[in-house]
């Protein structure tokens, strides 16, 4: 994949599960930390307008995190659990509030390329096939591909 800019999302036709890859300048070690690292994660992950503020974040195998969404004046939580972070691969439950009985497993994967480069590899298995495609429908790919926008600015300038 060489284009860095855009996220390829897809819906599995046989499961509940929305596949993401993209490639990152970055090493798979940069890229846990982009994601597991509560003051880096607040700086990037969603669309442009909405601001993340982690409520608690204990990064681990084993641990649990929340955060909140507070934009235009709306308050929206969102938690989980990491089953695992590894070196290059990171496993977690996600849960809207607003959804409480609809949990997501989450998996990413970060492959080395062996050129500076690493590949993202994340699936997220939801409850059904509506979920799934509520999700794909809801303005996802946006929050995705601004919130990489801005992991690669970071990337660049060193903060990670």
């Amino acid at each position: 994949m060489s284009d860095y800019t855009t996220a390829k999302i897809e819906a599995d036709p046989t499961v509940p599960v929305i596949h993401i890859t993209r490639d990152f300048r970055a090493t798979p070690a940069q890229l846990v930390r982009a994601h597991t690292d509560p003051a880096l994660v607040a700086q990037w992950m969603g669309p442009d307008r909405r601001t993340m503020e982690p409520d608690y974040w204990d990064a681990r195998s084993g641990g649990s995190w929340r955060y909140v969404d507070r934009t235009d004046g709306a308050e929206l939580g969102f938690h989980g659990c990491f089953h695992e972070i590894s070196d290059n691969r990171i496993v977690q439950t996600f849960t809207f509030e607003g959804m409480p009985d609809s949990v997501a497993l989450e998996t990413m994967t970060f492959e080395d390329l062996g050129d500076g480069t690493t590949r993202l590899h994340a699936q997220s298995l939801v409850d059904s096939f509506e979920g799934r495609d509520a999700w794909l429908s809801s303005g996802m790919d946006t929050g995705v591909n601004e919130g990489y926008a801005a992991l690669d600015a970071l990337l660049a300038d060193g903060s990670v």
